[in-house]
């Protein structure tokens, strides 16, 4: 029987708990803090996507300056092969033989 009773005191607790709670939660200066932590963490969401932001731009810049130096080399080495061409075709028609 004891049991019983302490089980339904804590039923009452938790119903006592529950409904002080509740008020606790919807009061004036609960709602308060809700507004503080809310404007907080939407200042942290700013931040966060400001710093993305300036993330993507770098990003951006790297990739065009990669892209640049990539251009800038292959363009260096198609006139390394044009030059050795001209080498290789003057050279060649300097060693062929006269004909009479």
């Amino acid at each position: 029987m004891t049991s019983g009773i302490i089980k339904a005191g804590l039923f009452l607790g938790g119903v006592l708990f529950g409904t002080a709670g509740i008020k606790l939660l919807s009061s004036k200066d609960a709602k308060k803090a809700y507004v503080h932590c809310t404007a907080a963490a939407l200042r942290a969401k700013d931040s966060v996507m400001k710093t993305a932001t300036e993330i993507q731009e770098n990003a951006e810049d790297v990739l065009a300056e990669a892209k640049q130096i990539n251009s800038d080399r292959a363009l260096s080495e198609a006139e390394a092969v044009v030059e050795d061409e001209a080498e290789i075709s003057s050279s060649s028609y300097e060693e062929k033989p006269e004909e009479a």
